[in-house]
């Protein structure tokens, strides 16, 4: 299946928001170093990159899934998709986080992980961290601590009728969300998988219900969906979002849902597009590879820059998130594409 253009800009844009959340503190310390002042801009809540990455995640799993739909062995072929997909790399930066925390500790801004906590990590199982946190070693990965449970959740519905597949997903989830909502707080992992941010992934789905029925949004409408998505965030980033996890999911999901739809509703065209959404769009590709390795650029290159003395912090944001991108574009072409392929071959999909 063609992938839609405008959802991997969008996509590339959620893994580059997150790296300016991310990209802020470094800033801060090399500032400080050199006694420059240094405020933090949030003219978006940069975070919200996730809920974009979610609800984006749920519209992919059921648009690239239509072939499986009431198809035989479907779930099983979906699984096999997803875990080649995000296994690899995922495991690839836990071990390196691993290894860099051996080698100078220092360096890492987490304490030392238990047995227990490194080999949950690898299964995608949430447990507290020493920090006591429910996040694991890589703490990036506590994202995909929910989309496993999303692609577990999926491949079960995919063993029922097709027409039962989407309802059941959405049902699960909101039956986690109300229960940990009336009787929490839950034990793990339920307490982790009852978060209302899990609805995003549904509302996802949705998006890729009503396009698969031929709904689409035209000219100004979806120029206005796009813009009240951005005003949203906008809002959210100035205190409208304080008050708890579901007045959070309800500012930044709400935008996401406005931005997805807006991305994945357009009219579709058989022409390529430009070339500034063609770069995006490449950007997108890899912003797997980007949300997983822009840490390691960032915290790198605060290093180099702070024993070099290069210490503006303008300057180091603004060849960090590049540094990010460009590693990100090395790392998905070199390693992983040829794995996530190489894990497909293996496990016959």
């Amino acid at each position: 299946m063609q992938p839609i253009h405008s959802i991997q800009v969008l996509r590339a844009l959620a893994a580059f928001m997150v790296a300016v959340h991310h990209v802020q503190p470094d800033a801060a310390i090399l500032a400080a170093q050199a006694g420059l002042p240094f405020a933090r801009n949030d003219v978006l809540p940069w975070m919200a990159g996730v809920d974009i990455f979610f609800v984006v995640s749920g519209f992919i799993m059921v648009h690239a899934s239509q072939d499986l739909f009431g198809a035989p062995g479907a779930a099983l072929v979906f699984l096999k998709r997803r875990l080649a997909r995000i296994v690899p790399l995922y495991w690839a930066m836990t071990s390196l986080f691993l290894l860099v925390g051996l080698a100078v500790p220092a360096a890492l801004n987490s304490g030392a992980p238990s047995a227990t906590q490194i080999i949950a990590s690898y299964l995608f199982w949430p447990v507290v961290s020493a920090q006591g946190l429910v996040q694991p070693v890589y703490s990036l990965g506590w994202t995909l601590n929910y989309e496993m449970l999303f692609y577990v959740l999926f491949a079960a519905g995919l063993l029922l009728p097709a027409r039962s597949t989407l309802p059941m997903v959405a049902l699960v989830l909101a039956v986690l969300v109300g229960a940990e909502g009336l009787q929490g707080p839950l034990a793990l992992p339920f307490g982790f998988w009852g978060q209302p941010i899990v609805l995003e992934f549904a509302a996802g789905m949705g998006i890729a219900v009503l396009r698969r029925k031929g709904f689409r949004l035209h000219g100004a409408w979806r120029i206005a969906a796009a813009a009240a998505g951005a005003a949203v965030l906008f809002a959210a980033a100035h205190g409208q979002e304080t008050g708890g996890a579901w007045n959070v999911v309800l500012w930044r999901g709400g935008a996401a849902v406005l931005l997805v739809a807006a991305a994945a509703c357009g009219r579709d065209r058989a022409a390529p597009p430009a070339f500034p959404i063609r770069a995006l769009a490449a950007v997108g590709d890899a912003s797997y590879a980007l949300y997983l390795v822009h840490p390691f650029v960032i915290r790198g290159l605060r290093e180099a820059a702070s024993r070099a003395g290069v210490l503006l912090p303008g300057l180091y944001i603004v060849f960090a998130l590049g540094g990010a991108v460009l590693a990100a574009m090395l790392l998905h072409r070199s390693f992983e594409k040829p794995a996530t392929r190489l894990l497909r071959r293996w496990l016959g999909n």
